[in-house]
């Protein structure tokens, strides 16, 4: 999978329609919904407890871990037999966020549990290197892939007419990208702002494409990819006909759209202790 480029759409026709009429947002016909694991039928006794037992240790190692602490838990999944790999997969599922990372090469996947992370690592030759879950608001190989592919100025700025409002805002970037360590997030809500298809495009092409690109799906999908600004990102939401209804660049360790909520993980899991009570 590729990273995609950043489209250069300046306005939503659906938002300001050009013969002044109202048009009204499409709801998309199909949400996700999460739906309890099903114990495998047929699997083998042996595979299916030791994934209960892998499952159990997780959850109580989880329970006992500072979420959105300094530190992620992690567990590694190649050292489970082979039969009992697809019985964890299956058990925790996939939730609502996926994203990549070229360099190094990594796929990552919610699992059904929000806080509770795929995480898989590749080797040069496209070989699986690391498989683990990993507990925590978001992998920590996002911000650090991140921060690896940027800088606190990028390169030189590409030529072209743009407005005067443009440059400042990107010198307004470069402010936020300085203090957005210990700040609050700042955000530039482009779909709001008078700015044509050339000032996008001089956007992107100043502030790059990142190694790290993150998608979210529910109501709609959000793309979410790093740019070669320290800690900017471009967060664009899409609704369920795959329109843009807001383009906006965040300035912030990690976009809040990533990120599983505390609220969110106790939620996951005292569902997965339910179904892990469930089957005794």
């Amino acid at each position: 999978m590729n990273a995609f480029s950043i489209p250069a759409i300046a306005i939503n026709p659906a938002l300001h329609p050009a013969n002044g009429a109202r048009e009204f947002v499409r709801l998309p016909e199909m949400i996700t919904a999460f739906q309890m694991p099903l114990r495998a039928v047929g699997a083998d006794a042996a595979a299916l407890a030791e994934a209960r037992s892998f499952l159990e240790e997780l959850h109580t190692a989880a329970r006992c871990h500072a979420f959105g602490g300094d530190q992620p838990l992690c567990r590694d999944l190649l050292t489970l037999n082979p039969h009992v790999l697809p019985l964890v997969h299956e058990t925790l599922g996939e939730g609502e966020v996926a994203a990549v990372i070229e360099q190094p090469t990594m796929r990552l996947q919610e699992t059904g549990f929000p806080g509770f992370w795929h995480v898989r690592n590749f080797d040069a030759t496209g070989a699986l290197a690391a498989d683990v879950i990993e507990v925590a608001p978001v992998p920590a190989a996002v911000p650090e892939a991140a921060l690896l592919g940027s800088g606190s100025r990028p390169g030189d700025k590409v030529a072209g007419p743009v407005a005067r409002s443009v440059r400042a805002l990107f010198t307004e970037l470069l402010a936020a990208s300085g203090r957005a360590d210990g700040g609050a997030t700042h955000v530039v809500n482009l779909t709001l702002l008078p700015v044509t298809r050339d000032d996008i495009s001089w956007l992107v092409g100043t502030l790059g494409i990142g190694p790290v690109t993150l998608y979210s799906r529910n109501f709609g999908n959000c793309r979410i990819t790093s740019t070669g600004l320290r800690h900017a990102w471009w967060v664009q939401y899409f609704n369920g006909m795959n329109s843009m209804i807001l383009n906006t660049i965040e300035v912030t360790p990690v976009p809040d759209a990533a990120l599983a909520a505390p609220a969110d993980f106790k939620d996951s899991l005292d569902r997965l202790g339910d179904w892990l009570g469930s089957r005794e």
